[in-house]
């Protein structure tokens, strides 16, 4: 009889070490008879694909806001230079936006390259990496748990729950699904390497023929490849920093490489006989610590130097504690309950008493609860600490802008929160306490609900106006809001409309820098320069290192021929920011006006350095070079201008009057 067991045993091994063991579960083990074509992976992955692209495939006609999105895409010079030598090397080089992500300035650059200037190109683009997401998640669980149902519903909710839109449909967010795709390949591979190693430590005590084929070194490769998406991702976006932590939780569960009692799902590798210790899971880890300690400070450098990161004096850390515990509540309150989602969210500064008590209770109690049940209910473990771990850098603890949490923040991190609802529904089936049909009928109308609700979120991103009129409506005191819809009131020429707005924002706060600044613009877009030198110079008494604050204030004074203080602005901004071509470019022009013709071409070719596809650069150069008697290369300067404006009559009439040749 032992004997027998033993075969059995041996036999059991084999069969999960080749891939045919599955899970020994109700879900998945069914009597001999037809195949339910629906549990196909393929066939799930393609209605997953299907579903998400009808609710969010109306992006693709959406334009671009005026939040970040200038930066990033639309106005950003280099991104529409395209992908060139020199703009490969700006975006590993450059801290702009207040981060170091290469990655994704690599690919809005190939955005630009392949579909153009406009939106549209972008929009697709993050479209797709959020079904790859989607596609690897449920792959990533499925191959974790062998749980093929319970996979593609956290798959299906992760592509369908409305927190998720802004992450999506807003162009700047390409570093959030960019970096996720990544996380999650580095997940696969992690999965891989840490399966093989289970199995080959597993057997190492009993080493059979079929055992020796598993060689530690086939692992080696999964895991170096895990490092390298990990690094990948992190250069997309930050915010994986603490992916490392989440692989330390799915060496809990469902791996089971922690403790082989209640951790580890039913039909996978078990572990080896002496249980592994922490310590050298931890060990494991060092190299991805190494990078996520990296990242933190190149980030923090990066954010403090671009002015993101907020002062304690103006928001104390007892009010980024309190924020904290409040968002984490926020967070859970939206995912279960979606409704006034919003971009952004006011920073109060202080939360309520009872609000702030509330939340703490509930994050404390929450996490009591998994650390209590860990052993009975390893999911919730593993989800509840996912949720809360990979929210870490995001929290508000280091406060960077001014919102107090933001949906595109829980990108990644709800997948620990659809985890815990997947498999607490599986285990209330198992236990009979729910009738499976129930169960059934309740995840699908979660699924309907939705993608019904994701679909209506995804019209407020239609442009700037929609986005903003239903963040004023939904949110109190936000100024950013108001801030964005009277800078596009004031780019339309609805000055009325976009001067109300302004005195919205400066009623909520008279000494809001930004606010400040667009107002400024507002007055210089009229020619009401004192005005416009008014707002930038209180401006720049609450953010006296502003580049573009000193850059327009310098542009209004030069307006008003005030050229020595206009001069003395644009040499403040270029000493913050050498690269900046608006602040060459007026600088040479004011120089050009006081007949400083050698300075005027050298701020004139940096100019055309930073961005070589403006016409009115080269124009502006050919000027100068004519001053001085460089007749011939301003006829190449002024050609150049022609063959990037075609039809322009002003640079055909300088081409005249130097009797030069036009091409075009």
């Amino acid at each position: 009889m032992n004997s027998n067991f033993g075969r059995a045993d041996r036999l059991s091994a084999r069969l999960v070490e080749i891939g045919v063991s599955e899970q020994m579960t109700s879900e998945n083990f069914k009597p001999a008879g037809k195949t339910n074509v629906f549990a196909q992976p393929v066939v799930l992955c393609l209605l997953l694909v299907a579903v998400t692209l009808v609710v969010y495939w109306p992006v693709m006609r959406y334009d671009s806001v005026n939040y970040d999105d200038p930066d990033y895409f639309s106005s950003n010079t280099h991104v529409q230079a395209g992908l060139t030598s020199d703009n490969v090397v700006w975006a590993f080089c450059t801290g702009y936006a207040s981060n170091w992500h290469p990655l994704t300035w690599l690919s809005l650059m190939l955005d630009r390259e392949l579909s153009g200037p406009g939106p549209a190109g972008p929009h697709f683009t993050n479209l797709l990496f959020h079904l790859a997401n989607t596609v690897l998640l449920f792959l990533l669980l499925r191959s974790l748990t062998r749980a093929t149902w319970r996979s593609a519903f956290v798959a299906a909710l992760f592509a369908l729950h409305p927190l998720h839109v802004e992450s999506v449909a807003w162009i700047s967010e390409r570093k959030d699904v960019l970096s996720t795709f990544f996380g999650l390949l580095a997940l696969v591979f992690y999965t891989r390497y840490a399966q093989k190693r289970s199995r080959v430590e597993g057997q190492a005590s009993s080493p059979t023929t079929e055992s020796l084929a598993l060689d530690p070194r086939r692992s080696t490769l999964d895991y170096y490849l895990t490092l390298l998406f990990f690094a990948l991702g992190l250069m997309s976006k930050p915010m994986l920093v603490t992916l490392p932590l989440a692989m330390l939780l799915l060496d809990w569960w469902p791996l089971g490489r922690v403790s082989s009692v209640g951790c580890r799902v039913p039909g996978a590798p078990a572990p080896a006989s002496q249980l592994l210790t922490f310590s050298r899971l931890i060990l494991e880890k060092i190299p991805f610590f190494v990078l996520s300690a990296i990242s933190c400070v190149v980030t923090f450098i990066a954010q403090q130097k671009g002015g993101a990161v907020v002062k304690l004096a103006r928001i104390p850390m007892t009010g980024r504690i309190e924020n904290a515990f409040v968002s984490y509540a926020r967070y859970l309150d939206k995912t279960l309950w979606p409704a006034s989602l919003a971009n952004p969210y006011p920073h109060p500064g202080h939360w309520e008493f009872p609000l702030m008590i509330y939340s703490v209770v509930l994050v404390a109690g929450l996490s009591a609860i998994a650390v209590l049940f860990a052993r009975r209910f390893p999911f919730f473990f593993t989800g509840w600490f996912w949720f809360v771990g990979t929210l870490v850098p995001v929290i508000g603890l280091v406060q960077v802008g001014g919102a107090a949490m933001a949906d595109r923040y829980s990108y990644l991190p709800l997948v620990g929160l659809f985890v815990i609802l997947a498999w607490g529904g599986g285990e209330l089936w198992l236990q009979r306490c729910w009738p499976k049909p129930f169960i059934v009928l309740v995840a699908g109308l979660l699924l309907v609900a939705g993608a019904w609700q994701t679909r209506i979120q995804v019209g407020y991103w239609q442009n700037t106006e929609t986005l903003f009129q239903h963040a004023l409506a939904v949110t109190q005191n936000n100024i950013v809001a108001c801030n964005k819809l009277g800078s596009f009131y004031s780019r339309q020429g609805r000055m009325t409309e976009a001067m109300d707005y302004y005195a919205r924002a400066l009623q909520i706060n008279p000494d809001d820098a930004d606010v400040l600044y667009d107002l400024g613009n507002a007055f210089a877009q009229r020619g009401d320069w004192d005005n416009a030198i008014s707002s930038y110079r209180h401006a720049l008494q609450v953010t006296p290192d502003q580049a573009d604050i000193l850059n327009n204030l310098g542009f209004a004074l030069a307006a008003k021929k005030q050229f020595a203080d206009a001069i003395a602005c644009f040499e403040a901004a270029l000493k913050l920011n050498p690269d900046y071509a608006d602040a060459h470019n007026n600088f040479a022009t004011v120089l050009f006006i006081e007949h400083r013709f050698d300075e005027a071409v050298q701020h004139y070719r940096e100019a055309l350095r930073i961005t070589p596809g403006n016409p009115q650069i080269y124009s502006n150069l050919g000027d100068a070079l004519v001053k001085q008697g460089q007749t011939t290369e301003a006829v190449w300067c002024y050609q150049e201008a022609l063959w990037l404006k075609p039809g322009d009559p002003q640079i055909k009439a300088k081409l005249q009057a130097l009797g030069a040749p036009i091409s075009n």
